[in-house]
């Protein structure tokens, strides 16, 4: 035990006195916490980029960062429920609790789509309370970020005006570059796809994409043979030119349907972090308007 509890604390991340500390499930959230909150704050991710964030380990080193942090952001709607509840438990931090100022769910923020009317074990893993992949899109990652910076100020009133002179600078290059990404992806809009995880609804909605299909089955299904052979079929002569799919998922299926339907396969960063130079918001995004419109 002693062991563990050295390491736990080699392992805690070095911090200026006074900092506020964040926490977040993904690096999209770190990130954004980082663009508002500059030297005032220290944040980080339980997760990497390259990590499905369905699946994470619970760590000792996770405890112990749960357990001094003044800000918890989370995603919600289940997709941290297999680990994130045993961290919270035995980080006994009462700051980032559900109900306190330090909790807070990315989830109750945004416009949620693929709200199911009514749930059973046949539809796979589908979310009760709607689709968790909004940090795919700009649009809700802004709202996201606009609560942080609430957050923030809450937490640590005396640096109110340091957060909102970054958030004013924030949300000025945010907004200047969702009009030039728009520009960017005007003339390819209607482009029709296919989809390998339900991961990507929200920016296809924002990008002006039509989803044909999806190689899972069901969510959180593994693409059997029978259901890409009717994938095939159903995509015949509808003009598809993308197979879109995350990071973390194998691509060894996707490249065979890919050739077959004679698609592109682009495999697109879900989350900060998840390859080289996307490392913040704006560099992602950076990084999927180039891959869909360049073909990088």
């Amino acid at each position: 035990m002693k062991n563990i509890i050295f390491l736990m604390f080699v392992l805690a991340p070095f911090m200026l006195p006074g900092q506020v500390r964040v926490i977040a499930t993904i690096p999209d959230y770190a990130a954004l916490a980082k663009e508002i909150g500059g030297s005032r704050v220290n944040a980080e991710s339980l997760i990497r980029g390259t990590q499905d964030p369905h699946y994470a380990d619970a760590l000792p080193s996770h405890i112990m960062r749960l357990n001094r942090a003044d800000l918890l952001i989370s995603t919600g709607l289940g997709l941290e429920s297999g680990w994130l509840p045993a961290l919270l438990n035995n980080a006994r931090n009462r700051k980032i609790m559900p109900g306190s100022p330090g909790y807070m769910e990315a989830a109750h923020f945004v416009e949620l789509k693929d709200v199911p009317q009514k749930i059973d074990r046949s539809m796979g893993d589908v979310h009760p309370g709607g689709n968790p992949h909004f940090y795919t899109s700009p649009p809700e990652l802004f709202k996201i970020a606009g609560e942080i910076k609430n957050r923030l100020i809450q937490i640590d009133p005396e640096g109110r005006d340091h957060y909102e002179k970054r958030w004013k600078e924030f949300s000025a290059k945010f907004n200047s570059k969702m009009d030039e990404w728009q520009k960017k992806i005007e003339p390819f809009k209607g482009t029709k796809v296919v989809v390998y995880h339900e991961s990507w609804v929200y920016l296809l909605d924002w990008l002006g994409f039509e989803k044909v299909a999806a190689l899972e089955p069901k969510p959180g299904i593994p693409p059997s043979a029978g259901h890409v052979a009717g994938v095939l079929k159903e995509i015949e002569n509808q003009n598809v030119k993308f197979l879109l799919q995350e990071i973390y998922h194998p691509t060894s299926l996707s490249r065979r349907f890919a050739k077959k339907a004679g698609v592109k396969l682009v495999v697109l960063p879900s989350m900060t972090g998840a390859e080289k130079n996307t490392d913040s918001v704006f560099d992602k995004f950076e990084t999927i308007i180039n891959k869909l419109t360049k073909g990088e």
